[in-house]
């Protein structure tokens, strides 16, 4: 089976095992298999001598988190992410993708989506929700309507956070305008980015999605993104400016009112999108010192803690194993709430009991208790 990859890319890893301290289905399984260079064996074996897909190897590649915390960690810069990209999108396209199309279609319709969030919270209310989704504890019925301060930047909304967590864009906005800028919220405007789609296989639509958004917004005006993994997929295949929203209020943080730091201890959990694909984790704490008393570190070197977009709801067994591991590091710091830039891994540790706040939230709270 053509799993679309460069047979001599497919060469570049070395069997060298670095990679296997940083991976969290490794770290949980003690299984090769579950590796990084595991699943690179498998790779070859399918694509240059047409093993079959029996259903060990096509676990093999499912339980991939795609946290792509194997990539710094390798000698060689063998480029994991686009093989398992490409491997996730030939499987997909082998099983037949109507399935995955059809449960992501809603996310790029944003008023059925509403539509849809609506009829969940009530499903909730009438406790007829699995708490094992990792659902927000109380989806909202309604939600106060975005407005618009200015155009220096646009603020990304993108789907599904603006529909569970649209309270951290009016925080983010509130930040960004405290150091000034006028924000343009995204809204219907420019709509899901295509992250999630290419994160299950459907490049096509994935790259679709991403060009919509391009041509909906000004390419002259950056576009600040609160979700890791939103702005990991912008940053990687988009054409306009995109930013991270902690990477460029750290960028602009002389233009910040100095406020008197809160009495608290924040632990940051760094999303995979944020630290091992933009490579911006570091600002992150750059703006958190400026506005809490104590800003800690977790003990686990950044491993991944399970969300990997639908990946707990799809992998749930192996999505709550890589969880216990990092919930028991925020139990060893033992921090008063947890920083997390990312509605995946928020919603997926709230759910395993961690208070967790994204940072532009703390921020934000800084900032209005002066």
């Amino acid at each position: 089976m053509d799993l679309g990859i460069d047979p001599d890319r497919l060469g570049t890893c070395v069997q060298c095992g670095l990679c296997l301290s940083s991976c969290p289905t490794y770290r949980v399984t003690g299984d090769e298999t579950f590796s990084p260079r595991g699943r690179i064996a498998l790779m070859r074996q399918v694509q240059l001598h047409d093993a079959p897909l029996t259903p060990e190897v096509t676990e093999a590649f499912d339980t991939c988190i795609q946290c792509l915390g194997c990539e710094p960690a390798c000698p060689s810069v063998v480029p994991y992410g686009h093989f398992i990209e490409s491997t996730r999108a030939a499987l997909t396209e082998h099983r037949g993708p109507w399935k995955r199309s059809v449960a992501l279609w809603p996310l790029s319709k944003p008023r059925l989506l509403r539509i849809g969030s609506t009829l969940l919270a009530v499903a909730q209310r009438l406790r007829l929700v699995p708490a094992r989704l990792g659902l927000p504890q109380r989806l909202p019925f309604r939600r106060p309507t975005h407005r618009t301060s200015g155009s220096d930047v646009y603020l990304f909304t993108g789907c599904v956070m603006d529909v569970w967590q649209r309270e951290v864009h009016f925080a983010t906005q509130r930040v960004l305008e405290a150091a000034g800028f006028g924000v343009t919220p995204t809204g219907d405007q420019a709509g899901c980015c295509g992250a999630l789609h290419t994160h299950a296989g459907l490049l096509n639509r994935g790259e679709q999605l991403t060009q919509q958004v391009d041509a909906a917004l000004d390419p002259s005006i950056p576009i600040i993104v609160n979700s890791a993994g939103c702005g990991a997929h912008l940053k990687q295949h988009s054409s306009h400016q995109v930013f991270d929203a902690q990477e460029f209020l750290a960028q602009h943080l002389d233009r910040l009112p100095e406020v008197t730091p809160l009495e608290m201890t924040v632990a940051v959990q760094d999303p995979c999108h944020l630290r091992h694909v933009q490579r911006a984790h570091l600002p992150t704490r750059t703006l958190l010192k400026r506005f809490v008393n104590t800003v800690s570190e977790l003990d686990d070197d950044g491993l991944c803690c399970g969300a990997g977009g639908a990946y707990s709801i799809l992998q749930p067994k192996m999505a709550q194993q890589v969880r216990d591991r990092k919930v028991a590091s925020i139990t060893r710091a033992a921090p008063d709430v947890v920083a997390s830039a990312n509605p995946g891994c928020s919603m997926h540790l709230a759910a395993g009991g961690v208070t967790i706040e994204h940072p532009m939230v703390i921020v934000d709270n800084a900032l209005r208790a002066g």
